[in-house]
């Protein structure tokens, strides 16, 4: 896809269809990386987003239980003193 450099201010910018920032999920923030004499424009990973929430309702629905116990039963507390 060909895209013109337009001017914005004193500055220069590009503009993306509205279907190209809907299909990759840009809304604000994009990622720019430098590499080998190109450009990669790609949308901002958040990651763990929406975990806080995902947690809280795992511990409303009683789903936030130990999978492994804490302890072992042959764990010696003595070693760590």
């Amino acid at each position: 896809m060909e895209v013109q450099v337009i001017n914005i201010g004193n500055s220069k910018g590009i503009r993306l269809p509205k279907s190209i920032l809907e299909q990759y999920n840009i809304s604000d923030t994009l990622e720019l990386i430098l590499e080998k004499g190109r450009i990669i424009l790609k949308p901002k990973s958040v990651p763990r987003k929406g975990w806080e929430k995902s947690f809280k309702l795992m511990h409303t629905n009683g789903e936030d239980q130990l999978l492994i116990d804490d302890i072992f039963e042959d764990e010696n507390f003595e070693e760590w003193k």
